[in-house]
């Protein structure tokens, strides 16, 4: 099926443990492309008083042949007051979509951890190159099957990801039937894994000593600058809390349960089991979760915002009740977006008002490096040669151990994730060309895996895309390439790496 990752048998065991935690490993990567695609369409600090400028004559100009307008008094109140609106939303949907970006990474890493100790049911994750290479492209085994794209921010991207965060199994008619593992939400998938390891595996199948990230390396930070937005009352909001949850050292079934429980957790939410008599003979343990999808796959926006009094305590992740799962912070986005939309068209009587057209990029589906002229290319390979860098330096990490982990870590993978493909990433999402028609046409990072061939460390071929990018005129600065040759140089065969006795 195009799109479809990978295919495996539909029933976890040992004898395919190995390849069922290689399957949750690139569930988790294929969601970080999505989600990082949709937050750099977000504009997170818009020019206020151009912004409000042009509310007001797009609202003047709804108003025109109307029996009763609005006036103009009513109108520059509501664009002043959208506007500022406008302000607050934007940069609290970009720092809810990265703290999600954020998570996944963490998954992808609690379910290498797992992988790497599960010894010979386990093994070194394979990281690089699993980026899905089809667009759109479908998570391994979900049943019913249904597209994710790279996109920009909108209600039907959005409900994309609440269908990958649901808690609850939905139906989908449009949908294709996948091959791998079958599973109806991705906790129900880890779940399979679970009773798998609970009730086949002892702890001395475990290698708690193969490499993995740990969490007292300080690898894992919960925020970061672009996790963090302000409140109405200019309050900083932090997207994660501490207590949601971090690396985990995999050394038994108890820890492995424990990782996996919490990567299920931070995705769909809390949950609580009930015991339930069905009749004087049948008794049986119910798994509550939240309730903003129905059967059919639609979103249910719940009667009161997400964040009050009222709210579900199973929207949350946290035992304090401060941190939505990543399902309710995509439904918070997905419902005010609905809410203010509604007021909006109310208001204005109208019907296609959209205020999010104010602060998101109208960025191209799916893109393709191919798709842009050379100048552009360029930039795009440089691009995508460091998002593939981040895979290539994480895999190396459960294949060596000590100094030259923490150093291939601290200095290599959060310096290329924050910095160096947050700086390009935004860059490209404001560039454009003009195609062969003659049409002006948005650029966007494109999130492929780069190919590094055998011939040069992928560092040097980085630092040759970097030049290259530069002398076609690019916003690729010295700067950058000062910064892109500090990184650690990690090569693509482990046998070239430095400190042998590192290596596990």
């Amino acid at each position: 099926m195009n799109g479809l990752l990978f295919q495996l048998p539909t029933k976890v065991t040992k004898s395919n443990l190995k390849a069922a935690m290689q399957q949750a490993i690139e569930i988790e990567i294929a969601t970080i492309p999505v989600y990082l695609y949709t937050y750099y369409s977000i504009t997170r600090a818009p020019n206020q008083s151009n912004m409000e400028t042009q509310i007001l004559a797009d609202m003047k100009a709804t108003q025109e042949g109307k029996k009763q307008p609005k006036t103009d008094a009513e109108l520059a109140e509501a664009a002043k007051n959208l506007a500022l609106d406008i302000m607050v939303f934007a940069n609290k949907a970009g720092a809810l979509i990265m703290s999600v970006a954020v998570e996944e990474m963490l998954h992808m890493s609690l379910s290498s951890n797992v992988k790497s100790a599960l010894g010979k049911y386990g093994g070194v994750p394979e990281l690089v190159g699993k980026t899905p290479k089809i667009w759109p492209a479908y998570l391994p085994g979900h049943v019913p099957a249904f597209p994710i794209n790279r996109g920009k921010l909108n209600k039907e991207q959005l409900k994309a990801f609440l269908l990958i965060e649901s808690p609850l199994p939905f139906k989908n008619k449009e949908g294709e039937e996948g091959k791998a593992i079958e599973y109806t939400t991705i906790g129900e998938y880890y779940q399979k894994i679970m009773d798998c390891i609970e009730n086949e595996l002892d702890d001395k199948d475990f290698k708690p000593n193969a490499p993995q990230l740990l969490s007292e390396k300080g690898y894992y930070a919960q925020n970061n600058i672009d996790t963090i937005y302000y409140d109405e009352n200019h309050k900083p909001q932090f997207s994660n809390e501490d207590d949601s949850g971090g690396l985990i050292h995999v050394r038994s079934k108890a820890s492995a349960i424990k990782a996996m429980e919490e990567i299920v957790e931070q995705g769909e939410g809390a949950t609580q089991t009930i015991h339930i008599e069905i009749s004087e003979k049948i008794e049986a343990d119910i798994k509550l979760t939240g309730d903003h999808l129905t059967p059919e796959g639609n979103v249910v926006c719940p009667l009161f915002p997400l964040g009050t009094g009222m709210t579900n305590p199973l929207d949350y992740d946290d035992k304090d009740k401060k941190e939505l799962s990543h399902f309710d912070k995509f439904l918070n986005i997905y419902c005010t977006i609905e809410r203010k939309n509604h007021e909006l068209n109310t208001f204005l009587g109208t019907e296609n008002f959209d205020f999010t057209n104010y602060f998101v990029k109208d960025l191209p589906l799916n893109p393709s490096t191919s798709d842009y002229p050379t100048a552009i290319q360029n930039v795009s390979n440089l691009t995508n040669a460091i998002y593939t860098y981040i895979f290539v330096m994480s895999e190396v990490c459960y294949k060596t151990a000590g100094h030259k982990q923490y150093e291939i870590f601290m200095f290599g993978i959060h310096k290329s994730m924050i910095w160096l493909l947050g700086v390009l990433c935004d860059s490209m999402s404001y560039m454009t060309y003009i195609d062969a028609s003659g049409k002006l046409q948005n650029v966007a990072p494109t999130f492929e895996d780069y190919n590094f061939d055998n011939g040069s460390s992928p560092k040097d071929q980085i630092i040759a895309l970097a030049g290259i990018a530069m002398a076609t005129g690019s916003t690729v600065t010295e700067g950058m390439l000062g910064r892109i040759k500090d990184l650690p140089d990690v090569p693509l065969e482990t046998y070239l790496i430095e400190n042998q006795a590192d290596i596990v």
